[in-house]
């Protein structure tokens, strides 16, 4: 994959608020039907958002089930896919393994782990953009955080508290919605704020 340098911003304080996805645009299927839809519609993209999240480990030995939810981001709208409903590893499998469809996210190494130890999933083309962008002269991996300051100019507000929740609830509070929504959702944002040979550079090597 290319290195792509960006700057790294100090005072992101001073930074506008990120406004990310309207919770409007965030669809939660639980029917077989659903599932189908939403793979239709991601589908007819080239490239997407993409996350998991887990139920966090507290305990020193404790084995993580997760992940226990999967996002998938579109320009227009988010899919929070809730593992343990039916249908829903069978949509999974479909988009994560494609090929037709470039998964875009940050720390992706992790969550490709997890999906082929859990599920056997092998993840299709992908662009983990942690490892792709870099502070100038500077080494170690760039979060979302720091790459929506430098790319879009914007303050995303990450909480620890919400990172650290119970994504394996059946029912996710309307805060943990936005939270993982934009977790992809923020990841395909940046990727589209680069610029267009730089997009495709990474394109044309995640398709190798």
């Amino acid at each position: 994959m290319p290195i792509i340098r960006i700057p790294q911003l100090v005072d992101l304080d001073a930074l506008p608020r990120y406004e990310g996805v309207a919770p409007e645009r965030i669809l939660m299927p639980t029917t077989r039907e659903a599932f189908r839809q939403a793979v239709d519609d991601i589908g007819t993209c080239g490239e997407i958002g993409f996350d998991t999240e887990s139920k966090p480990t507290f305990r020193v030995g404790e084995v993580s089930t997760g992940p226990h939810l999967i996002q998938f981001a579109t320009p227009l709208r988010v899919y929070l896919f809730q593992v343990g409903l039916e249908g829903c590893l069978e949509a999974a499998t479909t988009v994560l393994e494609a090929d037709s469809v470039v998964k875009v996210g940050f720390g992706l190494r992790s969550d490709r782990s997890r999906l082929r130890s859990r599920f056997g999933i092998e993840l299709g083309p992908y662009i983990d953009l942690g490892t792709v962008l870099r502070y100038g002269g500077k080494k170690g991996e760039v979060g979302l955080r720091g790459a929506v300051a430098a790319v879009l100019g914007t303050r995303l507000t990450k909480s620890r508290r919400l990172s650290t929740s119970n994504w394996a609830n059946t029912t996710l509070s309307e805060a943990q919605r936005l939270y993982a929504a934009n977790d992809a959702y923020g990841a395909l944002q940046v990727f589209l704020g680069l610029d267009d040979a730089q997009r495709q550079a990474l394109l044309d090597a995640a398709r190798l």
